[in-house]
């Protein structure tokens, strides 16, 4: 990993279709943990990206447009033949969006084959911080699962932090209950989890906050994040919780990226050395920004100005 770079993130990044007012169609690129990776970037904070692409020439515009944005792609694999996944976003009239995939034979459900798992274990284990998501555990199969888990083990017996987003989506999952029980081997690794009632709803059929963060504690999580069904938060650490609203925005156009935004602006700021509530304001406005705008990646004219840490 480049020397600075202070996070590892996993998962993948797919071709993104957004549709215009026209009936066309606008081309872009997005994926969960990507997008986190790239606002980490713009933050200023020292990143890299561990996945895999075809050797097509949109994966190639994907690996340059990551650079220019500042992530490392060092260990990014590209397999011969493969393509990356797609996928289309439809919104309704409230910004609120609907995804429709074509990823079954993406290239990063390879990363943790037999033939594959060593160079991405080796990547993760170079790093003292990795970030995934539930959508990176959906990407693979229970023993590929397995393989992951084991280097995250490792990671976190050496001293580095595991910080877990739950973002949980049904149709990578063949039931809820798979899913939590991946969920839950994860989160008993982390550091920090970003968690959601709506999320853990469906996961647990626990929706009440302070349930969810007496189970996260229980876990053994040092800092939690719970984002609620309003534009707020309510965030765990050293035993004091705190809610933490969000600024109002309007209009919101796309609220794709809330969440990754969110946990970018808030891990830079913990970087930074802001308190976690204070963190959890970064992240709410950096989110607030990244919903007036359609698709996953804002233009950088339109990241918000710095805070005074004061």
């Amino acid at each position: 990993m480049p020397a600075g770079a202070a996070f590892a993130c996993l998962g993948e990044c797919m071709v993104e279709l957004r549709a215009r007012p026209d009936g066309l169609l606008s081309r872009a690129f997005g994926g969960d943990t990507l997008n986190t990776a790239l606002y980490l970037a713009r933050l200023g904070v020292g990143v890299d990206y561990v996945t895999a692409l075809g050797d097509d020439d949109l994966s190639g515009e994907m690996l340059a447009a990551w650079a220019a944005e500042g992530i490392g792609t060092a260990h990014v694999r590209r397999v011969p033949g493969r393509l990356p996944g797609l996928y289309l976003i439809e919104t309704d009239g409230r910004g609120e969006r609907r995804f429709l995939h074509w990823r079954e034979a993406a290239p990063v459900r390879r990363l943790f084959d037999p033939d594959e798992a060593d160079a991405t274990e080796a990547a993760l284990a170079q790093s003292q911080r990795v970030y995934l998501s539930g959508i990176t555990l959906s990407l693979f199969a229970p023993p590929a699962r397995a393989r992951l888990v084991a280097t995250l083990t490792r990671l976190r017996a050496a001293g580095g932090h595991v910080v877990f987003d739950t973002n949980y989506r049904p149709r990578g999952w063949p039931d809820p209950a798979e899913a939590w029980s991946a969920f839950a081997e994860v989160i008993a690794l982390s550091h920090t989890v970003f968690a959601s009632v709506e999320d853990m709803a469906h996961l647990t059929g626990e929706a009440a906050p302070e349930a969810i963060l007496a189970r996260l504690d229980g876990a053994g999580v040092a800092e939690a994040v719970v984002k609620l069904d309003r534009p707020a938060c309510l965030v765990r650490h050293g035993g004091c919780t705190e809610a933490v609203p969000a600024a109002e925005v309007a209009p919101v156009l796309d609220t794709t990226a809330a969440g990754d935004s969110f946990a970018a602006g808030y891990l830079a700021a913990r970087l930074a050395g802001r308190d976690p509530p204070a963190a959890a304001r970064a992240g709410h406005r950096l989110a607030g920004a990244v919903v007036r705008h359609p698709g996953a990646i804002i233009p950088r004219a339109a990241m918000p100005a710095p805070e005074d840490p004061a």
